[in-house]
């Protein structure tokens, strides 16, 4: 899934809509996104999303 993709699903839902990630077995709130440029020739940026380690 890219970016754009994401971003058309998310506006289809509410914005107080709590995002959840599969966080070991569970899910988990989202705390944070971090944002890798390409490593390397024909290596996609990447977005990945860390999971809360407060639940």
């Amino acid at each position: 899934m890219t970016v754009a993709q994401l971003l058309e699903e998310l506006n289809r839902l509410p914005g107080d809509a709590v995002v959840l990630v599969d966080s070991g077995g569970g899910l988990s709130r989202v705390a944070a996104l971090e944002f890798v440029a390409g490593q390397g020739p024909g290596a996609p940026a990447e977005v990945v999303l860390s999971p809360s380690m407060d639940e």
